[in-house]
């Protein structure tokens, strides 16, 4: 299927992350014809420039509702071929773009091993960083409707339980009703992604500082 809109999405990120020098790890888009739905992915390496945040993930999901519902009111999209499929049309979504930012952690970092102890204690030391974190997140973040939360591994070896995967999620959405054309769509999508790159930084900053206290302590 083709989607004119979200390839323009797609291609103003590349654009404006070439723009500001940050080169992905990962930029990929996917499709599935099967539920109507495409996506991009892109991974940003942080090894460089974080001592526990080791990569920030950022995925757009998109659908052929959604498309068609931002074509319908775009100047210049009467030619889109989704206005053409009768099943599309009749069902009138909200244009939103639903955009998922994750902070992948570095496990070694964030739980050095100490030399005598067993048990748990990795995964208590961790929980108390993690709770310190989702406070200033929430602190941060409470002025906008956004959703975030934790995903964790549990693994053992021979001192005892540990993380064996620490994942920040935050779950953003973005209406894109008021753009009338493309350029402003692009103007709009870059402005969104300037944002989400700052609040990411924020997180990652703020993160440091938290571990950077209770890895020392």
């Amino acid at each position: 299927m083709h989607y004119p809109i979200f390839n323009s999405i797609v291609n103003t990120v590349k654009t404006q992350l070439g723009k500001r020098g940050i080169q992905s790890n990962t930029f990929k888009t996917w499709e599935d014809n099967k539920i109507h739905a495409i996506g991009l992915e892109m991974g940003i390496g942080l090894s460089s420039s974080s001592d526990y945040v080791e990569s920030l993930a950022i995925n757009f999901d998109w659908d052929s509702f959604r498309e068609t519902s931002v074509a319908r009111r775009m100047d210049g999209m009467k030619g889109h071929p989704f206005l053409r499929v009768e099943k599309l049309v009749e069902i009138d979504v909200s244009p939103t773009i639903d955009i998922e930012m994750t902070w992948l952690f570095n496990i070694d970092a964030c739980q050095p091993h100490q030399a005598g102890r067993e048990g748990n204690y990795r995964i208590e030391q961790a929980s108390k960083w993690m709770e310190s974190i989702s406070m200033q997140i929430n602190e941060m973040l409470k002025n906008e409707n956004i959703i975030t939360r934790w995903h964790i591994e549990i693994e053992g070896d021979e001192q005892g339980k540990y993380l064996s995967a620490i994942n920040l999620i935050s779950y953003f959405q973005y209406e894109l009703s008021n753009a009338r054309d493309l350029n402003e769509l692009k103007i709009y999508v870059s402005r969104r992604l300037q944002d989400l790159l700052l609040k990411g930084n924020r997180v990652i900053s703020m993160c440091d500082s938290i571990l950077g206290e209770s890895v020392a302590a």
